[in-house]
């Protein structure tokens, strides 16, 4: 194994709050720390951390691809990882949940032979849970990128909760804007039409950043959807629609189980 390591951590959604010990003690141990968090606040409590913290929010610039970005970030990474350091990458939210940068600078280092993992933190989604008082276990959630969801044929069960993160760019193609406008949002609501009434309501969700703040949870008629202020934050949370419908002919075959003899 060589010298040099690498930890992916996940900073959680709140300053302060969600953050797990052993996340933080592997950022105050590290010989680098870098740090792709959603504000400056967040980022100035990372550096009273550790000495050695370093911002990879340069590398995004509208108008570039951030497929650009993200190899930029994961290469800075490796850099020090192969010089033998104690590497940190603290991420926003979950490193995992829509987070190239993390996944993908992990698998470099581990087919380079050096040390490498990734630590959970609490997620948008754990939040979306939390203050919207939804159990994915009732109905069932699906869960798409909303560009992704555009992009290709998926499967819609109006019967459970469809949540589409980044809505504020769906339909993105150049992966290079930090927002779409109506237009785009417009071919979006044509396409859940097909599913649900125009009229059904849907949420629109922010996590927040500070204790001081609150979630956003703004609740409107899906015609309506185009027209709304969204941004990369921003999760769209459709509820079911109608009933989930029993599967008779396997419910018969369990019943069948069942019986004795």
């Amino acid at each position: 194994m060589q010298p040099g390591r690498l930890v992916c951590v996940g900073t959680g959604m709140t300053l302060g709050a969600h953050m797990s010990p052993l996340s933080r003690r592997y950022i105050e141990q590290a010989d680098v720390v870098f740090v792709l968090v959603a504000d400056g606040i967040t980022e100035q409590w990372i550096e009273g951390m550790n000495k050695e913290v370093r911002s990879l929010q340069p590398f995004y610039c509208e108008g570039i691809s951030r497929m650009i970005s993200y190899r930029q970030m994961v290469a800075a990474m490796l850099a020090e990882v192969r010089a033998g350091k104690q590497v940190v990458g603290a991420f926003y939210g979950h490193p995992g949940v829509f987070a190239w940068v993390p996944h993908n600078a992990i698998a470099t280092a581990r087919e380079e032979g050096y040390s490498a993992h990734m630590e959970p933190g609490i997620s948008a989604e754990d939040c979306l849970i939390a203050d919207l008082g939804i159990d994915p276990g009732t109905y069932g959630c699906q869960h798409y990128e909303a560009s992704q969801f555009m992009f290709y044929k998926r499967i819609i069960d109006p019967s459970a909760y469809l949540i589409l993160w980044q809505v504020g760019i769906a339909g993105d193609r150049s992966f290079a804007k930090f927002t779409t406008g109506a237009a785009y949002r417009e071919l979006l609501v044509s396409l859940l039409m097909a599913h649900y009434p125009d009229d059904h309501e849907v949420i629109l969700y922010e996590a927040i950043c500070l204790p001081i703040q609150k979630p956003r949870i703004e609740r409107l008629a899906l015609h309506k959807l185009a027209q709304a202020t969204m941004d990369l934050k921003t999760t769209l949370v459709i509820p079911p629609c109608c009933d989930m419908q029993p599967n008779d002919a396997i419910l018969t075959k369990l019943q069948n189980l069942s019986e004795p003899g």
